[in-house]
């Protein structure tokens, strides 16, 4: 269920993209409206993907471990409502503070825009999802520590849905400012597909999977979990890894109308083998929180490990195949209506740059967890993210005076690249003590591997004629060398199954079949507890 609404989530954000490059190219438009994009982009990765969910699913966590020794007030209960009324006061303050400082924003944020004011009525319009984003975020951290995957696995498909469904309804009289309101729609919509079993799992404890009483250590009080110094390096993290898109459209501002346009085109094509990647730790937060709550951070690392190097083959592998046949996928994506065949070109260039450093995306993804599963987070990871932050900068000036978007492109995957290396150094230090010289040789092997099989698809799709064709045959030839390699490399890294993890149950579901003998039982590091942050969905 998780892979299929992942999936599903991602094909519809395809389809959203497509829509808007054959109704509205790459233009200055286009451009307006993705300045204000920056907005949800980033609000969405602070308030649903890392900040809200590397807060609150340790809390709940923590929480639900002491509810079986609770005497009186159900810890959960008082979680929620010790932090859902600041967090819908503070942030509904902000999205109407965005609103009105909008012309502000957009000045600071592309100086050299050619149509600053559309940008501003895009930007008033998607501000209103800091608000909806921040309740996404929360009943998702809420619902995965409970072990309720399937409504969090949604938010995507309804997001998309809304964007879409505006988009067609509203284009003639609104133009790209349909885009804009579709995100508001958007939001609310996602909000609403978690509701229902949020309110349902509140109101019936008993459903909640059981979980080992925590110890002393853990029983600090959840009034804090709001205080400075518990969220700031959480905060700080989040807002330092998404400054990285407000560097790049800063940078492209001045360049040709539909230079963000191509750098965004790219950027979502190039990312989605790091959002399939990235749902194989879905479970993995609440397992590492809740193991390091039970006391048994062994099991934590096994766990961290495991996904670490799965996440590596997923990404590596869809990253050889983009760079392989970058021209050919955008051709058959978005190569129709006002999106020509030069832009086609230039979204390729800048595709095949990006892909250089989803690698580095994933890492980070996977090993903040590390970091964010204890009780109280620590400033290393935003030190990590702001050293990237700050060359991507210093090499994004001259290269985008030297070589456009592509210079950006590039500066942006040495940036997320020396974060990743960064954080795998200081891994072994923290509460997880995962083994960084096992993963930094695995990961180098696999990386080999990805240059191998991008040269066999590059090879490959140049005598096909059929975009579709050829971005199916360099698919399956890159993925075939994976399999050689993993299969037959000398000293190739200890990869899991994948079978075992696409498809094992969570505990939740697990209480509806027969407990198995003793003799079948799952081993201890691969016994899910929970659930985790930016793409894990799925239910019951």
């Amino acid at each position: 269920m998780t892979a299929g609404l992942t999936a599903a989530g991602a094909v519809l954000g395809l389809v959203r993209d497509q829509i808007m490059a054959g109704y509205f190219g790459a233009g200055a438009g286009t451009d307006a409206f993705l300045v204000a994009w920056t907005v949800p982009e980033f609000a969405s990765t602070l308030l649903i993907e890392d900040a809200m969910a590397l807060i609150m699913v340790p809390a709940f966590s923590r929480a639900l471990a002491r509810r079986p020794a609770a005497a009186s007030e159900d810890p959960v209960r008082a979680l929620v409502r010790g932090t859902l009324p600041r967090i819908v006061l503070a942030l509904g303050l902000a999205a109407v503070a965005l609103i009105v400082a909008a012309p502000l924003l957009v000045a600071a944020l592309a100086p050299g825009l050619p149509d600053p004011a559309l940008a501003v009525d895009c930007t008033r319009l998607t501000g209103t999802c800091v608000l909806t984003f921040a309740l996404v975020g929360y009943c998702s951290a809420a619902l995965r520590a409970h072990g309720r995957f399937l409504p969090p696995a949604a938010i995507y498909v309804a997001y998309n849905v809304g964007i879409i469904g505006t988009i067609l309804v509203l284009r003639e009289p609104w133009g790209v400012r349909s885009a804009a309101a579709g995100v508001a729609v958007g939001g609310v919509l996602m909000v609403l597909v978690q509701a229902p079993t949020l309110l349902r799992a509140l109101r019936d404890p008993r459903r909640t999977e059981p979980a080992a009483p925590a110890p002393a250590s853990v029983s600090t009080g959840e009034g804090r979990i709001l205080a400075l110094g518990l969220i700031a390096p959480v905060v700080a993290f989040s807002l330092c890894r998404q400054s990285q898109t407000l560097i790049e459209r800063f940078l492209a501002s001045p360049l040709p109308a539909g230079a963000i346009s191509h750098l965004n085109y790219a950027q979502k094509v190039a990312q989605m083998p790091m959002i399939l990647s990235l749902m194989l730790c879905t479970v993995s937060f609440p397992v590492v929180a809740r193991a390091l709550a039970a006391g048994d951070p062994e099991a934590a690392r096994r766990r961290v490990e495991r996904d670490l190097l799965l996440a590596a083959v997923v990404v590596l592998v869809g990253s050889s195949t983009v760079i392989a046949a970058a021209p050919r996928i955008v051709e058959l994506l978005f190569e129709r209506g006002e999106f020509t065949s030069a832009d086609t070109t230039a979204t390729a260039a800048v595709m095949r740059v990006y892909a250089l450093g989803l690698l580095g995306q994933t890492t980070v993804g996977a090993l903040v967890r590390c970091y964010f599963s204890a009780a109280r987070p620590l400033w290393y990871p935003a030190a990590a993210m702001a050293t990237g932050l700050l060359t991507t900068a210093a090499a994004g000036v001259p290269a985008a005076h030297y070589w456009g978007a592509v210079g950006i492109a590039g500066a942006n995957a040495l940036g997320i690249t020396l974060s990743a290396v960064l954080l795998l150094r200081g891994a072994h230090r923290q509460a997880v003590p995962v083994r960084v010289d096992r993963l930094g040789e695995g990961l180098l092997r696999l990386a080999t591997a990805g240059a191998w099989a991008t040269g066999a698809g590059w090879l490959c799709q140049l005598a096909i004629d059929s975009a579709a064709l050829a971005v199916a045959a360099a698919g399956l030839v890159v993925g075939g060398v994976f399999l050689l390699f993993i299969a037959c490399a000398a000293k190739a890294p200890d990869i899991p199954p994948l079978p075992r993890s696409a498809f094992r149950r969570t505990p939740h579901a697990r209480r509806h079949r027969a407990a198995p003998p003793a003799a079948e039982a799952v081993p201890v590091e691969a016994s899910p507890v929970g659930g985790d942050v930016p793409l894990d969905h799925g239910h019951r």
